[in-house]
């Protein structure tokens, strides 16, 4: 076998470990000799946050999170870290918080340190993302990469069970598409099958106890794991869709990503049938639908965008708008009418099968 390619892993520290999150934060506020921090925690996260940061001093607490980002609110997130002279931002909290984090350091270069409370992934990239006039726009640069990245399994124990597979499957959606996604390689397909398994193996764990400390390590393993992935590998079909999804009809980020998820996997399978076969044996399973959907099930994910309150009339909006974003190298060919059919299915919740049959029918891209 001949092998030929070209991999990029992007480098930060990462501490991982039940209950290291406030020392591993102080050492990381020493480490990199911060003297101004501040602190980017939503109030649900207030709690956890004052612990988090008890062995530091912060000199300003931002407490509105968002999701999708506003500009405006990124603004004036900016301006204050400007004005007081941030020199590092901790982030506690999910991917809009990270994401809030990111924005200000989009323009002002100020290192992040960030304690992830979900599965999100977003710690792990470089990544960001703007909603203005509902149009969400994303980007990849450097300068919003964290630094560090703390994992404390201890800190998604609060996480409700809903909120934790919806999350998961974010995570999953990151490994499921980097498998197919612009810079797919060998490296971070490995990554992405491994996350796979990881996170998988943990969601269930949480569904039958959600203080399991085992399955909560496990799916936070498999959350970076993704990310790591998702960073290398470049966006592809799947999240191009739900950027869409998310900025132009504020529907929930990690549950869009759930649902959206088998109709996007049903949708290429047919056209690489090896990674599917790969991610269905990450899952347990025959094949990447069969196992996406068994875990689904399983979990009690969101089955339906209009369950997520999406209007059965914006679907051709949708479509039009993804369809200009999703890569040319996406393994099967895209048209309007295809993917109006995939987000119709989608929002109603129909089998996601049916698009199985359609690939098959329908052809691959060359």
């Amino acid at each position: 076998m001949s092998l030929r390619f070209d991999h990029v892993t992007l480098g930060q520290r990462v501490r991982f470990g039940a209950g290291c999150a406030s020392a591993a934060v102080a050492d990381e506020v020493r480490r990199l000799d911060a003297r101004l921090v501040m602190l980017i925690a939503g109030e649900d996260e207030r709690e956890i946050a004052e612990t988090v940061v008890r062995e530091i001093d912060v000199a300003t607490w931002f407490d509105r999170v968002v999701q999708h980002v506003p500009v405006a609110l990124a603004d004036e997130a900016t301006e204050l870290a400007t004005r007081m002279g941030i020199d590092l931002i901790v982030t506690v909290g999910g991917g809009s918080t990270t994401g809030l984090a990111k924005a200000i350091a989009l323009t002002t270069g100020i290192p992040i340190v960030a304690v992830p409370t979900t599965y999100a992934g977003s710690e792990a990239t470089n990544v960001w993302g703007l909603t203005e006039a509902e149009r969400k726009t994303t980007g990849v640069d450097d300068r919003v990469l964290p630094v560090a990245v703390v994992y404390d399994p201890d800190l998604t124990l609060s996480l409700p069970v809903g909120l934790s597979v919806a999350s998961g499957l974010n995570g999953i959606a990151h490994c499921v598409d980097s498998m197919w996604a612009p810079r797919a390689d060998p490296i971070n397909r490995a990554l992405a099958i491994e996350g796979t398994r990881a996170v998988a193996a943990g969601l269930r764990a949480i569904v039958v106890d959600s203080q399991d400390a085992d399955g909560r390590a496990s799916a936070l393993y498999g959350a970076y794991l993704s990310a790591v992935a998702f960073a290398s590998a470049g966006s592809g079909m799947h999240h191009k869709i739900c950027h869409v999804l998310g900025g132009t009809f504020d529907l929930p980020h990690a549950p869009t990503h759930a649902v959206v998820l088998p109709y996007v996997t049903a949708f290429n399978s047919g056209a690489v049938p090896e990674a599917a076969a790969r991610i269905g044996e990450a899952l347990g399973a025959t094949d990447a639908l069969e196992g996406l959907e068994s875990l689904s099930r399983d979990t009690g994910a969101p089955r339906s965008l209009r369950e997520l309150g999406m209007p059965e009339d914006g679907v051709p909006l949708a479509a039009e708008l993804a369809l200009a974003a999703i890569p040319e190298s996406n393994p099967r060919t895209v048209t309007d009418e295809s993917l109006r059919r995939l987000l119709f299915a989608a929002w109603s919740g129909s089998p996601a099968r049916d698009l199985v049959e359609e690939s098959t029918a329908g052809g691959n891209a060359s």
